[in-house]
C-alpha cells in the first residue's frame, strides 16, 4: 500500500501565471507568510487538501513576502487568504482560518 505524498507546491511569481491561471484544472491557493501563526496553524488543512484531492484539483502556496508582486495583484491584505481559480479566474475566497469542510465544499462544486 503507498502513502501518498503530495504536498502543496510552492508557487512563485515566476510561475504563478502558468501554475494557477494556466491550469486545466481548478486550483486552490494558500497565500501566507511563515511568521504568520493563523497561517502555521491552516498549514495541515492545505496539506490534507492537497492529498484529498490529488489528480482533481491543484493545491498550491504562495509566500507573500517572497512573491510580493503576486500578493499584490490579487490585493492580498490578510493572511491566510484562500483562493480558488477555475480557468483562471478567483471563484472563491476565504480570508483568515475557516474549517476544511468550507474549502472542500466550494472545490467540491466545481469538480462535481
Amino acid at each position: 500500500m503507498s502513502v501518498s505524498t503530495n504536498k502543496p507546491v510552492a508557487i512563485s511569481d515566476a510561475n504563478f501565471e502558468q501554475e494557477v491561471i494556466g491550469s486545466e484544472s481548478p486550483v486552490l491557493v494558500d497565500f501566507w507568510a511563515e511568521w504568520c501563526g493563523p497561517c502555521r496553524a491552516l498549514g495541515p488543512v492545505i496539506d490534507t487538501l492537497s492529498e484529498d484531492y490529488e489528480g482533481r484539483a491543484k493545491v498550491v502556496k504562495v509566500d507573500v513576502d517572497a512573491n510580493q508582486q503576486t500578493a499584490m495583484k490579487f490585493a492580498i491584505r490578510s493572511i491566510p487568504t484562500v483562493m480558488l481559480f477555475d480557468k483562471g479566474e478567483v471563484v472563491d475566497s476565504f480570508v483568515g482560518v475557516r474549517p476544511k469542510t468550507d474549502y472542500a465544499a466550494s472545490i467540491d462544486k466545481l469538480i462535481a
